[in-house]
């Protein structure tokens, strides 16, 4: 009988210390996701699904061109039209914490930021004493990567552990081209 309970003690000893994490691996879209371009910035939406307990980083990197306005100095003239296209990049990530993840699923939504007005030379106004403006942003690329951190994802999109370790992101994530 004590042998019994020994070798029931070792194994489960054993079972213990071999048990791993769930790891997200099976991440995908349980909706989604849906694109839209809204003038001046891009939104992305969707469900995910698979997913472990653990923070989520939704990363949105786009691409595109931007049409500018003139207005000159007394504020009360707009040249439209004459100004170049201008290649722009806005990007925007959205942290999701863990204790959103409901069953394995979450929903998301991540909205670009308007980028910097070009500068008046740049967006091909008479002379720089003219100020330039975003009129419209057509996005024509981009891509939406969704990626679990086993620790805590900071402002800038990194995954730290609880010494401010960069840890990097756990295998299974997602890179879906968008627009």
């Amino acid at each position: 009988m004590q042998r019994f309970s020994m070798l029931t003690i070792c194994l489960f000893l054993l079972a213990c210390l071999t048990a791993t994490t769930a790891w997200a691996t099976s991440v995908h879209y349980k909706k989604g996701p849906t694109c839209v371009d809204n003038g001046l910035t891009a939104t992305c939406t969707g469900t995910l699904s698979g997913l472990g307990n653990y923070d989520i980083l939704a990363n949105l990197s786009t691409t595109g061109t931007g049409a500018s306005t003139c207005t000159n100095p007394g504020g009360n003239t707009k040249v439209p039209g004459q100004n170049p296209a201008l290649a722009v990049s806005p990007g925007a990530i959205l942290i999701i914490p863990n204790n959103q993840v409901k069953n394995g699923t979450a929903p998301f939504t991540v909205t670009t930021k308007v980028p910097a007005d070009p500068s008046p030379s740049d967006a091909g106004c008479p002379n720089n004493s003219w100020s330039a403006s975003w009129s419209d942003i057509t996005f024509t690329g981009g891509t939406l990567t969704i990626q679990q951190c086993a620790g805590s994802i900071d402002s800038l999109g990194v995954c730290r552990d609880s010494f401010n370790n960069d840890i990097g992101f756990l295998p299974g994530g997602l890179s879906t081209p968008v627009f």
